[in-house]
């Protein structure tokens, strides 16, 4: 029987290679959460979370979004969707009707409280940037980084699954 320091003098596997605090996921994982706690009192006033903050932010680009498109655009199934949608609608932020034109599609669009919610958005955003500690120029371009890591993520998806 080995014993411990005879496996680790033989393990090719460099070490700290799989150390928690070296890895890119886990950086991005616990960004992600401080990030969230972050904006918790800053949303609950409005009686909002995160996700029903970004779907209002996609309906302040793009009013009047089908159900589907919302959902492509926030990566969100709509089993996960729905359930944020109707609460958004009873607390009066969007309103849901089917599509005249396809009765298949649910728009999804502001109401007055909606379209208000942006000018307060506007102090949340400034908040978070405060918050970080970063520069305007260093929250974009940090953000250009992660949305580029993430379209070649997604690239490598779309050529494995093609494959």
């Amino acid at each position: 029987m080995s014993d411990k320091r005879d496996e680790a003098e033989t393990d090719p596997i460099a070490p700290g290679l799989l150390a928690l605090d070296q890895q890119l996921c886990f950086a991005v994982y616990s960004a992600a959460h401080a990030l969230n706690r972050t904006y918790k009192p800053l949303l609950d006033p409005y009686g909002l979370t995160y996700p029903q903050y970004i779907a209002l932010m996609t309906l302040w680009e793009e009013d009047g979004r089908t159900v589907k498109a919302l959902g492509a655009t926030l990566g969100l199934d709509s089993g996960t969707l729905s359930p944020l949608l109707k609460r958004l609608e009873a607390a009066g932020y969007i309103h849901r009707a089917r599509d005249r034109n396809d009765e298949r599609q649910v728009l999804v669009t502001l109401t007055e409280k909606g379209r208000a919610m942006k000018r307060d958005a506007v102090a949340i955003r400034l908040a978070i940037g405060e918050a970080t500690g970063c520069s305007l120029e260093a929250l974009q371009a940090l953000t250009a980084q992660l949305q580029a890591l993430a379209g070649r993520l997604e690239a490598g998806e779309a050529r494995d699954d093609a494959a």
